[in-house]
């Protein structure tokens, strides 16, 4: 038992390591600035699905037993038209007395991208009051929510390893 917590903690402090590091990769380095557009990034493209990015990361960090969202669900939950996402994999609490959530969108057309950040945006409000009142360590988990755009590709996080996720789900895009 020793061991696992000594690699947990060295895991997580390789983590914060490499995120201090590399916190200017380009992930956010064009948002919000004048003069930039999206003809000077690079496309940016994954080799594997959302599926099989949502597994990997499932299998590398622990999280609560979640379930995957059916297309109904979506419209639901996100209040998302599916038909605007090429692939799409939403995981969230089998049982609802955890925040935690995963969800990563590969959008068809660049011009919906606001679209579904505005959808994740609406999905957190909603998971923090349904939380609000009934469990304030997860309320405090919702609030913590991540939302990171990587080309056409949207990621959602609402878990207490958030940061952990991210750098798995940054690992998964081919390098320039």
């Amino acid at each position: 038992m020793k061991k696992r917590t000594v690699l947990i903690i060295m895991t997580i402090v390789m983590g914060i390591m490499l995120s201090a590091c590399s916190s200017n990769n380009g992930n956010n380095a064009s948002t919000n600035k004048p003069g930039n557009t999206a003809s000077q990034e690079k496309p940016v493209q994954s080799k594997l699905t959302t599926k099989e990015m949502v597994d990997e990361m499932l299998k590398q960090v622990e999280q609560p037993m979640l379930m995957e969202l059916t297309a109904d669900m979506v419209k639901n939950l996100y209040h998302l038209d599916p038909a605007v996402v090429e692939q799409y994999t939403i995981m969230t609490p089998l049982m609802n007395v955890k925040t935690n959530e995963i969800a990563i969108f590969k959008v068809k057309d660049a011009k919906d991208i606001a679209a579904v950040e505005t959808a994740v945006k609406k999905r957190a409000t909603d998971v923090q009051k349904s939380f609000e009142t009934y469990l304030p360590d997860q309320y405090e988990n919702a609030k913590n929510y991540k939302l990171v755009t990587k080309g056409n590709y949207v990621l959602f996080i609402i878990s207490d390893k958030a940061a952990d996720l991210e750098n798995i789900f940054n690992s998964f895009f081919d390098k320039a």
